[in-house]
């Protein structure tokens, strides 16, 4: 068994993740600041799932506050430091600059300057396909460039790579980061494109799809994401051990990348087929131009993700899109009746 710390436990991809390590009967520290970027009572009834487990402890507090984050990581002292907690959205932050410095930066430095406190065994942090910004070579790769950000927030996670390996470096901290792509699924945000889409298409009310639906993404189903990420928990990066040619090891640091993502890019309008199919009817579609910081195709080379674990995201699309729309009744219905009661 394993002590664990999440940050950012309440949110959707974090639930799920202290669910998996839960039942993994790992020992589960969970911090979270529980902001209201989005609905709270989301995040609430996530928590709710988590309760139950006599191994997790739910904390909570802002990473911004050092001292707290601080005394909580001695306490516990965690084996592996999985740091999810972040501000996260392209467009909102265009909006909102400063709470994706906060979040982000500030509070991404706080958590590695904590693990210099404990010295856990791995630090793993999330970062996002958004990093590969203006580039236009696909599929992505770990070691490509990641200097043309188009968005604040994915300057701000490339910051926060940047932080992560300064501190496997000097501290050696042994540090794998995550790059996600477009993930979805049950316990989703409100602001992400699938639950806007379903959300739209129940209330009868046009799709806004943007980029005239051109777009394409390398989606993500959660559940390919958690197995990827608990796997990889144990892969833990030894300076001068590459697995493979692929590999993005650091040279002079215990610090390594990998996309999680299954490499097969999906064009926006099949997946909104895929919600007409699950929801069960047409939706009207409202065509629009592409917003800023949006880039117009994500699609990764998991081959190093299946070097280390031997498996990469397989959920098809049509299937996930399924899943969810099944988890939104239910999910819908269990607030209708909360509203009710």
């Amino acid at each position: 068994m394993a002590r664990i710390m999440i940050t950012g436990h309440a949110g959707f991809i974090g639930s799920h993740l202290a669910r998996a390590f839960l039942d993994l009967e790992h020992e589960v520290l969970g911090v979270d600041g529980m902001t209201s970027y989005y609905d709270i009572a989301l995040k609430r009834a996530r928590l709710e799932l988590l309760t139950p487990y006599a191994r997790f402890r739910h904390v909570e507090a802002r990473l911004e506050d050092a001292p707290r984050l601080n005394d909580e990581m001695t306490a516990f002292r965690p084996d592996v430091v999985l740091h999810l907690a972040a501000q996260a959205g392209v467009r909102y932050s265009i909006e909102n600059p400063g709470a994706y410095i906060s979040s982000n930066l500030i509070g991404t430095f706080n958590v590695l300057e904590a693990c210099k406190l404990v010295a856990p065994s791995h630090v793993m942090l999330a970062s996002t396909s958004s990093a590969y910004g203006g580039n236009v070579a696909l599929p992505s790769r770990e070691r490509d460039a990641t200097q043309s950000p188009v968005s604040l927030y994915a300057a701000t996670k490339i910051g926060t790579e940047a932080l992560a390996h300064a501190a496997a470096h000097l501290h050696q901290l042994p540090t794998t980061i995550f790059r996600f792509f477009t993930v979805y699924g049950p316990w989703g945000r409100p602001d992400m494109a699938i639950f806007k889409f379903v959300e739209a298409a129940f209330a009868g009310e046009p799709i806004p799809i943007y980029g005239y639906g051109r777009m394409r993404r390398d989606f993500t189903y959660v559940d390919d994401l958690v197995a990827a990420v608990v796997s990889l928990s144990t892969r833990v990066p030894e300076r001068g051990m590459p697995v493979s040619e692929r590999d993005s090891l650091s040279p002079v640091a215990p610090f390594r990348i990998v996309n999680i993502a299954g490499g097969s890019s999906v064009e926006l309008m099949d997946f909104v087929t895929a919600i007409e199919a699950a929801v069960g009817a047409p939706v009207r579609k409202q065509l629009l131009p592409m917003q800023a910081g949006d880039v117009v195709e994500t699609g990764a080379d998991p081959g190093l993700l299946r070097d280390l674990v031997g498996a990469v995201p397989q959920t098809a699309v049509t299937d996930g899109v399924a899943r969810f729309v099944e988890w939104f009744r239910a999910y819908r219905r269990l607030e209708h009746a909360g509203r009710a009661a």
